[in-house]
């Protein structure tokens, strides 16, 4: 068979089988085709079925030569073991050839994160002038109140607001749905947008539910969710922060665990799998621990005259 037919089916697995996201489905499929593309420059011919461990710590060598990151090279090793489960699952092959590759070391870099202040000064920072102002202000808003995904913001749905309880049904990863508390401030933008600027609008057919609309009627793409945030951040006199929506992500995650908040609490929020995932929000600012070992170890306390 060829490698063409191998992963035509193996997308077919991930959309019917394990539901994935457009993006989760394409990132495997380029890992399968990187991994193709070198046996090509090899000369090989073999299909999934014929490689052996060999081929793919030379691949994983590779790989290194064209400096991927460590974290590129776990996410491939990663797709391809998925791949390879699949094909043991068909009963193409009875073991996978990369069930033992060692995966790179990773460092967890934590993301920029804004202070309460720089949240606020973001905000007003949008024209409310320009008819766009009242709905970007309310994107803002929501990605802080809720710590949403940009792919979760751009597919909320005007009958996942629960506005008297005060919660929106976000669909995550996986098509997996939970129930996230947002913000009176928050809600109270949302309305204003609905009420004075989207129901102006002419709205394309399919997207009469979607709460954020962009000039056509239609539902705002990922990038233009990025512009926006950078906008933002380009009108604050002063800030050299590199953000993304995923800062204010970030950011709703770091203000509830710095002030006690649970941290399954927080897991559940963002729809975190692991609670592993959400440790990563768990870092403190070097204010706080700072005043926190000085009030409180014992060899810091002042001494009395």
């Amino acid at each position: 068979m060829s490698w063409e037919y191998y992963i035509k089916n193996f997308k077919k697995y991930l959309i019917l089988e394990k539901s994935l996201s457009k993006n989760t489905i394409e990132a495997y499929e380029q890992d399968l085709c990187k991994l193709k593309q070198y046996l090509d420059l090899t000369g090989s011919k073999a299909s999934p079925s014929e490689l052996t461990r060999s081929d793919f710590d030379g691949f994983l060598a590779y790989l290194y030569d064209l400096n991927f990151s460590a974290r590129s090279q776990a996410r491939i090793i990663s797709g391809l073991k998925a791949f390879y489960k699949f094909l043991i699952l068909e009963n193409e092959i009875d073991a996978s050839p990369v069930e033992l590759l060692t995966t790179p070391r990773l460092t967890r870099k934590l993301p920029d994160t804004l202070t309460i202040e720089e949240v606020e000064d973001l905000m007003r920072s949008v024209d409310r002038s320009k008819p766009e102002g009242e709905r970007n202000l309310a994107i803002l808003d929501v990605l802080y109140s809720c710590g949403l995904r940009v792919s979760e913001l751009v597919e909320l749905k005007i009958s996942n607001i629960y506005f008297k309880e005060e919660f929106i049904k976000v669909t995550g990863k996986g098509n997996k749905q939970r129930l996230v508390p947002i913000g009176a401030m928050a809600l109270k933008q949302i309305k204003l947008y609905l009420r004075e600027i989207r129901v102006h609008q002419t709205i394309a057919t399919g997207f009469e539910d979607y709460l954020f609309l962009n000039r056509r009627g239609k539902g705002l793409s990922r990038v233009m969710v990025f512009n926006i945030v950078k906008e933002a951040a380009r009108n604050v006199e002063g800030f050299n922060k590199n953000i993304s929506p995923h800062t204010f992500r970030h950011s709703f995650a770091s203000h509830l665990v710095n002030a006690g908040v649970d941290l399954r609490a927080v897991q559940e929020m963002l729809g975190h799998e692991s609670i592993t995932t959400t440790e990563i929000y768990t870092h403190l600012d070097t204010d706080y621990l700072k005043e926190a070992i000085m009030s409180f170890h014992p060899r810091n306390k002042k001494i009395k005259a």
